[in-house]
């Protein structure tokens, strides 16, 4: 078998030199490299698996499947009429932080009281509020612009600070102090005081 190989070879190497031989060899690596690694779509994604499947020789005793037991469904319990808790009625006109307040989500209720006095300052043209700006920020710019508004936007800044920041409970107490300020500012920019 060796002799036979080497006799090929030879007669190979007569014909053709053995450079350009290795070149052809090279070239041809290259070239299937190149095709598997553009991977076009008539290359087999997946090359095939040769399984060889013995027979199994251990005898395993069937399992036997165990029917799932249904829980039954629970039965509904029967609604029973709870005592209706005094609400307080919040009318249909009253403001966003009113309705928080009313359902006792005071922190709420003082967030959005600043939201309206930044949007009232908006409208009033004192500050332009901007994306990421902080009310301390906002606060700051309208002390400047309307030193009058100074003391309750600066107490209104100060009391959403400690509840949403400082994490301190907010009640009704907080929530009133708020509506004062927050309409303290309103009045004074009402007012045109220190224009």
């Amino acid at each position: 078998m060796r002799r036979a190989w080497d006799e090929l070879v030879a007669s190979l190497f007569d014909v053709v030199p053995p450079q350009i031989v290795l070149l052809i060899l090279l070239a041809g690596a290259g070239l299937v490299g190149a095709l598997w690694y553009w991977f076009p779509a008539w290359v087999p994604r997946r090359l095939p698996r040769w399984r060889i499947r013995l027979p199994r020789w251990r005898w395993k005793w069937p399992k036997k499947r165990k029917k799932k037991a249904r829980a039954p469904k629970p039965a509904k319990a029967p609604k029973v009429a709870t005592p209706a808790e005094p609400a307080t009625t919040v009318p249909a006109s009253a403001s966003v932080a009113d309705r928080l307040a009313a359902e006792g989500r005071y922190a709420e209720a003082i967030r959005e009281r600043l939201r309206d006095t930044v949007g009232a300052l908006s409208a009033a043209g004192v500050v332009s509020p901007q994306p990421g700006e902080t009310a301390a920020e906002v606060a700051a710019v309208a002390s400047a612009r309307r030193p009058a508004v100074a003391a309750p936007l600066g107490g209104a800044t100060e009391l959403f600070s400690e509840v949403w920041y400082g994490d301190r409970p907010a009640g009704p107490i907080q929530d009133e102090r708020m509506r004062a300020l927050s309409g303290e500012v309103r009045a004074r920019l009402r007012d045109g005081a220190d224009r």
